[in-house]
């Protein structure tokens, strides 16, 4: 299966280029003492929840075997399209260009326009939610499937367009509105029928948000006069939302977008703005990477300086009210978003968990100030706006702190330009340097598993880790391989953990990498496979049963093969052992895993297909799904079933 690839191009900012020049601690620093002090764990049982690692199980010793995984792990490769196990089918729900409204028109790459775009699905799908219909059951066979939209491939849209800004430059008005409505999010009705997925067309729940559509901004940024531009001076009314990454859903059924990279849309010299340090924190450049503010001032931050701290939120949709308005919730911080994942502790404290997604940046948890209501939907839905917003971090010895980001406490005051707790949320990640929280490995998705209500970090690599770093516990300089780190809360599991605690405990889950390869330092919690064993770790899903489903961004480029999804126990003595579930096509990231509630589905979204270096609209190195000679390479959502039916796994 496996065939020579080439590089992926930089066509995005591949969060390996680190915009924190502080001296916080790194992880790796404390992993050493961490594995050096291992035992110390299991004194911590009285106080942050050791009594769940013990009725959990501990990772087990190398002869441990017994994976509750029965699916026959697939074989590692690179090639043109999608592989699955013996006994298992795929369905494409939705691609790029499908039309998601009544009267919109089918996808033609030579007639693309604005309009059409704004009715149909949009382009590279990452973050998947399944919601089931109607709103609160566990219907399995019909549902709102949302999606977010992350960025464009405009080699893969435009003929003659090659994936540098010089190309990139010539792309005409009627393109860039193309892109901008090909960006946001969709809402679209699902349909299992015969056993197979399909789209509901007229369905009145199916929507677009798209760089024009207006979000409410609500919470401590809103109508601050940072927030503030010609176009709103209210500063509580911004249109768009941009680089949508991973998300999540809330327990009164709405759905949570993090808006990521959002630097790679503006351009233009802010240097004598006072938001000038603010930009550079964020990684905003004056080297245009988009052609999009010869179009829209709004993108140019010499006209709108401003502009750009109306992005970088998370932001949340009501899919099954076609006429609500979409929030962005500046309480959350602002920062490149990857995950937003919700949880529902002990007294009924509902916690939030974000990552910020480039090298040496940061994790955080929200805490809500009042409880979630069960059965009250309206006494929930503004939660997201009032609480304390906390960032990581790792100490030696097992435990884990986390800090508050709260104006006024520490050093967050106006002598370090903190005025408000709207600066702050506006400079999140400045805020997170000053209180000394620990530097990761690119955080990316931040999961609770609802079974044991351990959180699980995923880390996807850091390449920018130098030689006098390295460590016993991560002898990588080079951290090409990742790792996902778990937090056990106190207080029991489950809903009886503890989520608005300030200390918890911290144990490694796996560290990736071939296991047969010594240089790899990796580690897993007992012999997987030649082909189990994996590389940059993205995005996490937890099924029925509490297993984990892990999809990786850049195998192709750490390992050689493509981006898959493995599932692993996390309990008993298959905990930690990966199987290798699917395989994507070359050039392509998997993403996005969610299940049914009855787990007889599960759907990934691929993003990107083809995404690798020469590869253009008029030769791309593969047209999947479609694989006509007229048809480019489709970012779509695939839909998992076994053929006879049956919980995926088994």
């Amino acid at each position: 299966m496996s065939q020579t690839k080439q590089p992926r191009p930089d066509v995005r900012d591949r969060d390996g280029r680190p915009s924190n020049r502080t001296d916080n601690p790194h992880i790796r620093e404390l992993m050493a003492e961490r594995i050096t002090r291992r035992g110390l764990l299991q004194g911590l049982t009285a106080t942050v929840g050791g009594a769940a690692l013990s009725s959990m199980g501990m990772p087990q010793s190398a002869e441990a075997a017994g994976s509750s995984l029965g699916f026959r792990e697939i074989a590692h490769g690179l090639d043109h399209t999608h592989h699955v196990p013996r006994g298992y089918r795929t369905d494409i729900v939705v691609r790029w260009g499908d039309p998601i409204f009544a009267g919109a028109p089918a996808f033609d790459a030579k007639k693309q326009s604005p309009a059409a775009q704004a009715r149909q699905f949009g382009y590279n799908n990452d973050f998947l939610a399944f919601m089931p219909l109607p709103r609160g059951s566990n219907a399995s066979d019909r549902g709102l499937l949302f999606a977010n939209h992350e960025y464009t491939n405009g080699e893969m849209m435009w003929p003659g367009i090659a994936d540098n800004n010089a190309k990139r430059d010539k792309l005409t008005a009627e393109q860039v509105a193309v892109e901008m409505n090909a960006h946001g999010l969709s809402v679209v009705e699902i349909k299992r029928t015969d056993g197979r997925w399909h789209t509901v067309v007229n369905s009145r729940f199916n929507r677009r948000f798209v760089t024009s559509t207006p979000f409410r901004v609500s919470g401590p940024a809103a109508s601050h006069p940072r927030m503030r531009t010609k176009a709103d001076p209210t500063g509580t009314v911004a249109l768009g939302t941009l680089n949508n990454c991973a998300g999540g859903t809330t327990p009164w059924h709405t759905c949570l977008s993090g808006e990521e990279n959002i630097n790679n849309f503006f351009t233009g010299d802010s240097s004598k703005s006072p938001e000038a340090n603010n930009h550079k924190r964020f990684g905003l450049s004056t080297r245009p990477r988009n052609p999009w503010f010869k179009f829209d001032e709004r993108f140019d931050v010499e006209k709108e300086p401003n502009e750009p701290n109306r992005f970088g939120w998370i932001v949340e949709v009501d899919p099954f009210d076609p006429k609500s308005t979409p929030v962005k919730r500046t309480a959350l911080g602002r920062m490149k978003h990857e995950g937003a994942t919700t949880f529902v502790g002990k007294d009924n404290r509902l916690a939030l968990y974000t990552g910020d997604d480039q090298v040496f940046e940061y994790v955080y948890k929200f805490v809500a100030s009042k409880s979630f209501t069960p059965g009250n939907r309206a006494a929930n839905r503004d939660l997201l706006d009032d609480g304390i917003l906390y960032v990581a971090r790792f100490d030696a010895g097992g435990t884990m702190q986390w800090l508050p980001l709260v104006h006024g406490q520490g050093p967050l005051t106006a002598a370090n330009g903190f005025n408000s707790q709207a600066d702050v949320m506006i400079e999140t990640r400045r805020a997170a340097d000053l209180v000394g929280a620990t530097k990761m490995d690119r955080p990316e998705d931040i999961e609770v598993n609802p079974k044991s209500g351990r959180v699980y970090i995923v880390l996807t690599k850091n390449a920018g880790r130098k030689p006098e770093q390295i460590d016993p516990a991560n002898p990588r300089a080079d951290n090409a391989f990742g790792h996902i780190i778990e937090i056990v809360p106190p207080g029991g599991t489950g809903a009886k953990s503890d989520h608005a605690a300030t200390t918890c405990a911290w144990e490694f889950f796996i560290k990736c990498g071939d296991p047969k390869n010594p240089k790899h330092g990796a580690q897993y919690g007992g012999p997987v496979s030649s082909e189990g064993w994996l590389a940059t770790p993205d995005n996490v899903a937890f099924d029925n049963r509490g297993r984990i489903w892990i999809v990786t961004d850049g195998q192709d480029d750490a390992a050689n093969f493509a981006d898959s999804v493995y599932a692993a126990d996390t309990a008993g003595p298959g905990r930690g052992i990966t199987k290798l579930f699917f395989n994507g096509p070359r050039g392509s990231e998997v993403c996005g895993p969610c299940f049914t509630p009855d787990c007889t589905t599960l759907f990934v979204a691929i993003q990107h297909p083809g995404e690798e270096k020469g590869s253009t609209l008029d030769n791309p190195s593969t047209r999947w799904p479609d694989f006509k000679p007229d048809r480019p390479p489709r970012p779509a959502v695939v839909a998992i079933t076994k053929r006879n039916g049956g919980i995926i796994g088994s």
